[in-house]
């Protein structure tokens, strides 16, 4: 029984692994350098609980390759990001004299978040990220633009009549 429970968490953690590979990917192979907003840390909507995360994986993959993340998430705290990340905020602008690989730093909102991202990346399910204003967004992002919904939650037809180019969890490799 313990075996199977293994191939469990070794399958959840491919397919995390297989997020940050994808956004990589169509991100021309490479987000050194690059902004991408993540609009949500917690594990689930309507709490700061981030045990057991997504988030953390994904946003430390992208960190790796050297990413510079823009974080929102309505509940939890700037400092808890950086506990679960193990890598300190960059406060001030956005990005420059980065140390190590990526960077990342707390945003306010979500259009605070999308200033001059190349990329919105949704991963968690909150009520406030179904509704968003893709036009108000996507004219403050860098462009080509991406969404990749983790979660599949956005209005990824209101996101596309917006100019970005979208990836939705399920419907394929984008």
């Amino acid at each position: 029984m313990a075996a199977y429970w293994q191939q469990v968490v070794a399958l959840n953690t491919l397919q995390l692994h297989r997020i940050s590979a994808l956004v990589v990917r169509q991100l021309f192979g490479t987000v050194t350098g690059k902004r991408i907003a993540v609009l949500g840390f917690a594990f689930k909507p309507d709490t700061n609980d981030t045990r057991e995360t997504p988030a953390i994986r994904i946003c430390r993959d992208l960190l790796e390759e050297g990413a510079q993340l823009a974080i929102f998430d309505p509940k939890v705290s700037a400092e808890q990001i950086a506990a679960d990340l193990g890598v300190e905020a960059l406060l001030g602008s956005g990005g420059e004299g980065m140390q190590g690989d990526g960077v990342w730093q707390p945003a306010a909102d979500p259009l605070a978040a999308a200033q001059g991202a190349d990329a919105v990346l949704l991963l968690t399910e909150w009520q406030q990220f179904r509704q968003l204003d893709w036009p108000a967004l996507a004219a403050v992002m860098r462009q080509p633009a991406w969404l990749f919904d983790a979660r599949a939650v956005a209005d990824a037809a209101a996101a596309s009549a917006a100019g970005l180019r979208v990836w939705v969890v399920g419907e394929g490799e984008g």
